[in-house]
């Protein structure tokens, strides 16, 4: 059975992958038009529903909350229901908490070395340039959708391949699929999208 913290790494790399793809990418039907409607975005605001569809399972499971975005690299991904956490990166810097009863704790399982090698390959999806990420190999299809198929074993035995959805709002996405296998994907609804607001530095610091 794989560890905690192995479990919490392949959950933020899904999640640094999810929201690195979802922020940067603007209205387009080209790759150039998508790279040149993303140059302006500054923060992204949302709220998502999460629906995780297992083979065992009748009813997928729903997970509900929050997320903030702002460049070059902050972030604060906030699940609100049925379990409460917080993923917060500023500078560079990541750090992980849960919450138990009344308690909320930092998750200090998992190894900082990983998380800088993630940090590293979020300097192309930043500048829009997806063909150039070693991680993944792009496709553009038809109805502004965007397939990533990983390049590599390790990462392919988590995520089979993720479908992006864009909207008709330049920096807007409806949906990311995640297929970790034949019969288990996720499905993210991104909702009331904000752009470009003025973030405090206190939203990727505090609790």
């Amino acid at each position: 059975m794989a560890s905690d913290s192995g479990i919490v790494i392949k959950s933020i790399k899904i999640f640094i992958v999810i929201i690195i793809s979802a922020l940067f990418i603007g209205w387009g039907d080209t790759w150039d038009q998508i790279k040149n409607s993303s140059k302006d975005i500054t923060s992204v605001e949302a709220d998502f529903v999460q629906k995780k569809y297992l083979e065992i399972l009748a009813k997928p499971l729903v997970s509900k909350g929050k997320f903030y975005f702002q460049t070059p690299k902050s972030l604060r991904w906030e699940y609100l229901s049925p379990v409460q956490s917080i993923l917060m990166m500023h500078g560079g810097a990541m750090k992980r908490y849960i919450k138990k009863g009344d308690t909320v704790i930092q998750d200090a399982s998992v190894s900082m070395q990983s998380m800088q090698i993630i940090l590293g390959e979020i300097t192309f999806w930043m500048k829009g340039d997806y063909d150039k990420n070693p991680s993944f190999t792009p496709e553009l299809k038809q109805g502004r959708i965007i397939t990533l198929t990983p390049k590599d074993k390790s990462l392919a035995d988590i995520i089979q391949r993720i479908e992006l959805k864009l909207s008709n709002t330049s920096g807007v996405i409806r949906y990311v699929k995640i297929y970790e296998s034949k019969k288990s994907y996720t499905v993210i609804d991104f909702e009331r999208v904000k752009l470009n607001a003025q973030l405090p530095d206190s939203l990727f610091l505090e609790l």
